[in-house]
């Protein structure tokens, strides 16, 4: 897909690479009952982003599952505390986590 200042672009991650990385995901987060979900969801999302070039600039995702384990046990006592109210702004929470771990790398 052209862009207006002439950069591309695109997605270069495989179909097979994605089932790859999603079944290692959903095995290992099953194995430890949700504990290496954490985990998962940031070799899922890292795995997307490094594969994403946008305007000629590939990006970069430096998150850790052990960041993402921490503030997923603060999530969890926040919503616990609050009796579940904070549940609703636990996706806007990841997302922005999320956010502030992609660069671009040029």
């Amino acid at each position: 897909m052209e862009t207006r200042n002439g950069e591309t672009s695109f997605f270069d991650g495989g179909l097979l690479q994605f089932i790859g990385w999603t079944l290692m995901g959903t095995i290992v987060t099953a194995v430890t009952l949700g504990i290496c979900y954490p985990w998962a969801l940031t070799m899922i999302y890292g795995w997307r982003i490094n594969h994403t070039v946008v305007d000629g600039h590939r990006m970069h995702f430096d998150g850790t599952a052990v960041e993402l384990f921490g503030q997923w046990l603060k999530w969890l006592v926040l919503t616990i505390i609050t009796l579940g109210i904070y549940g609703f702004w636990v996706n806007i929470k990841l997302i922005d986590w999320k956010t502030r771990h992609t660069t671009f790398l040029n």
